[in-house]
């Protein structure tokens, strides 16, 4: 008695010579898509921290000390000048200040 379609490779008896093919096994761990998950998880997670908040209160202006704290990181946005810079630069404009003042009153002093 044959059947009209062929039996299952799982209940047939083995045979000699053929080859059955094989399920695929999973994809192992990692690759580009892993990567791009990565990536656009990074980019959602930038977007959130970057994110201007709404309110005042949301923007520290209610004792949020987070967004306080976050200026005196090095992971505060904008430019970073050390400290003796900054000193230097202020006491030459403090200097040039000065120096115009003492300029403007000896200039007075000789022309009339």
């Amino acid at each position: 008695m044959s059947s009209p379609r062929p039996s299952s490779p799982v209940n047939s008896p083995p045979s000699t010579g053929s080859t059955t093919a094989r399920p695929s096994s999973p994809k192992a761990p990692g690759g580009p898509a892993t990567a791009i998950r990565r990536k656009a998880a990074a980019d959602r997670a930038d977007k959130v921290a970057n994110a201007r908040p709404a309110s005042t209160r949301a923007a520290g202006a209610g004792g949020s000390s987070s967004t306080m704290l976050r200026l005196y990181t090095d992971e505060s946005p904008g430019l970073k000048v050390d400290p003796f810079v900054v000193m230097v630069l202020s006491i030459g404009f403090i200097i040039s200040v000065v120096m115009l003042h003492i300029l403007a009153k000896v200039t007075k002093r000789f022309s009339s």
